[in-house]
């Protein structure tokens, strides 16, 4: 996914496109209700670890969120072979004033791994305390699905960078993650 800010509009794109059950023309319209599901064991695992609430509401959410707040309706784009699903939000008329000097900030992708490690780091914590917390036995897995991508993402930071593998070596979110907390609280 990726998500793009501009002073005119905020773009997400993600792939792959809506399911072929959606027809093009209700897509475009912002009417995309499917009965299909892609995958549904993926899609009960999401909704069991609280990452998706449910099926097909993204679409009548972000409708009703735009006309509430009187800004122009979004705009759907995908291809003929659905291989990815554009999200055109343009910025509200009274938003728009001289634009600001934006910085380009990449939003980090975050698994649901790490996604439900980050909902626990309140504070501080060691390896092995954060691993019983989410129920996993393997150290290697831990590392390299939970740990690792959460410290490159600048999400996760050690107490103690210059002593990696020390005893009294623990783990706290960083400005970055706690800002990421905050932004994806519902989610």
């Amino acid at each position: 996914m990726e998500v793009r800010i501009t002073p005119e509009e905020i773009t997400i794109l993600s792939f792959p496109g809506p399911d072929r059950s959606i027809r093009l023309e209700d897509w475009s319209a912002g009417r995309a209700v499917s009965r299909r599901y892609r995958n549904r064991r993926i899609g009960e695992f999401l909704k069991e670890l609280e990452l998706t609430e449910g099926r097909s509401t993204g679409v009548p959410k972000i409708l009703k969120a735009m006309r509430a707040n009187g800004s122009p309706p979004p705009v759907f784009e995908t291809d003929d072979e659905r291989s990815s699903c554009l999200v055109r939000l343009p910025v509200h008329a009274l938003a728009k004033g001289p634009a600001p000097e934006v910085t380009p900030e990449v939003t980090p992708e975050v698994t649901p791994e790490v996604r439900r490690m980050l909902k626990l780091l309140v504070g501080e914590w060691q390896r092995q305390q954060l691993q019983q917390a989410l129920g996993l036995k393997d150290d290697e897995h831990f590392r390299k699905t939970y740990l690792l991508p959460a410290i490159e993402a600048g999400l996760v930071q050690m107490t103690l960078p210059d002593k990696p593998r020390s005893s009294k070596q623990r783990y706290r979110l960083t400005s970055d993650g706690q800002q990421w907390l905050k932004m994806n609280a519902g989610n």
